[in-house]
């Protein structure tokens, strides 16, 4: 059997696999120096949200962390200001999130009065294009001044952009677009020495829940940590692969890989079918608890794993049972509580 058993002692965990009976050493890191805000034990991140009016930047926020459905949003009125919101994350991340409206007459007041208020301090910039803007002029030289206003009081934030509303370009023409998009808004911030990651985005596929995974992930401390351990608990379930979701957002948080797979969008589709499938049990007052599927190619498992995360675990070896799977699990969910709760 792959079952594996595991024991605290100091600041080490062992787990064994009952398989071979090799001991496998889990080492807690040592915790990461902190450089932005705490408050009441959390970590404070900052995070702007910008971009012109009706790029989709309220509908994006409500989709990820208030469980709008994508034909929901339709109803959202546009942001006045700054709106404010304080989201948990992984139980001691705090995400400081800052929606700043994008009609003109913000913007300009956002570069000129309140330009220290808005932009000191920042961890992450997400700016938001609309793909189809028929003022792209104008969106361009809102980013390349926000570009420079990070770059004069937040110059370590990391930056993102997404190329938004990808749905309404042709399928066979995305990749095109997008990617002479991604050369034209690099080419601006080179010469400020700043560093953009963009991503191609709509809310009415998987492709929103990737860029918000990959910029989050951006925020968790010592997440080396996390990765090695997953590793080790992959190896050992004998899984092709080890997912670790966020509970509520169901953000991908790290993922463990065993056996290559085709699929390079299929965290994000999973996250996107069962965050729907939450919501849909919450409309009849049901709790989500776990799920398992069969067939004659895997098995694969969600499972609550800790109190901020889900794990899914996809095994293909048919001589694993998903009952050892369960034992592996359990054995190993106190030790992830903790490395998790360290991270922060």
């Amino acid at each position: 059997a792959a079952a594996a058993a595991a024991a605290a002692a100091d600041d080490t965990t062992t787990a064994v696999a009952a398989a071979n009976n090799t001991p496998l050493q889990i080492n807690h890191a040592p915790r990461p120096r902190r450089h932005s805000e705490m408050v009441g034990g959390s970590l404070l991140q900052k995070v702007l949200l910008m971009g012109k009016s009706g790029a989709g930047k309220t509908s994006m926020r409500s989709i990820i962390f208030a469980n709008y459905l994508a034909r929901d949003t339709m109803r959202l009125g546009a942001t006045i200001d700054v709106e404010h919101s304080h989201v948990r994350f992984l139980g001691n991340l705090v995400l400081n999130l800052w929606d700043c409206g994008g009609q003109e007459a913000f913007m300009e007041n956002y570069f000129e009065s309140q330009r220290d208020h808005i932009f000191r301090n920042v961890q992450v910039l997400i700016y938001v294009f609309d793909i189809e803007s028929r003022e792209l002029s104008k969106d361009i030289e809102y980013y390349a001044s926000c570009l420079q206003a990070i770059r004069q009081n937040s110059k370590s934030a990391q930056i993102f952009c997404l190329v938004h509303k990808m749905d309404l370009i042709p399928e066979e023409q995305r990749e095109q677009v997008f990617l002479q998009r991604e050369r034209e808004l690099q080419a601006i911030a080179k010469p400020l020495d700043l560093q953009v990651t963009c991503f191609k985005t709509s809310i009415w596929d998987e492709t929103l829940y990737r860029a918000w995974s990959q910029m989050v992930y951006s925020l968790i401390p010592n997440r080396d940590s996390l990765q090695s351990q997953l590793d080790r608990l992959c190896a050992v379930c004998h899984a092709d692969e080890v997912v670790l979701f966020e509970r509520a957002t169901f953000l991908v948080i790290s993922n463990a890989v065993r056996a290559a797979h085709a699929d390079v969008h299929r965290h994000e589709k999973v996250s996107n079918i069962i965050k729907q499938f939450k919501l849909s049990c919450s409309k009849t007052q049901a709790q989500f608890a776990t799920m398992q599927v069969r067939n004659a190619h895997y098995s694969a498992l969600i499972e609550g794993f800790t109190s901020t995360t889900y794990a899914m675990v996809i095994v293909s070896d048919p001589r694993v049972q998903p009952a050892t799977t369960l034992i592996n699990i359990e054995a190993s969910r106190a030790h992830f509580e903790s490395l998790i709760a360290q991270l922060i």
